[in-house]
């Protein structure tokens, strides 16, 4: 079905115009390592997601690793 990929779609085209439309790189390393640090810092640290409610994915599942760690 079409809705399957909804979730990868969004986070693609997010990826797309927040950064990787607006920079350019010499080398694919750079590319690579770019949007490695901008998916670590600003995807999934700052970025408030509507799915989750408008935390970050992180602030998210904070809640889940602090319930693992207790058992």
């Amino acid at each position: 079905m079409c809705w399957d990929n909804a979730g990868a779609e969004s986070f693609w085209s997010t990826l797309k115009t927040e950064y990787y439309d607006r920079h350019h790189w010499a080398t694919k390393a750079e590319a690579r390592h770019g949007v490695g640090a901008w998916i670590e810092d600003r995807y999934n640290r700052r970025r408030r997601h509507s799915a989750l409610g408008m935390l970050s994915p992180v602030a998210f599942e904070e809640p889940m690793h602090q319930t693992a760690k207790a058992a």
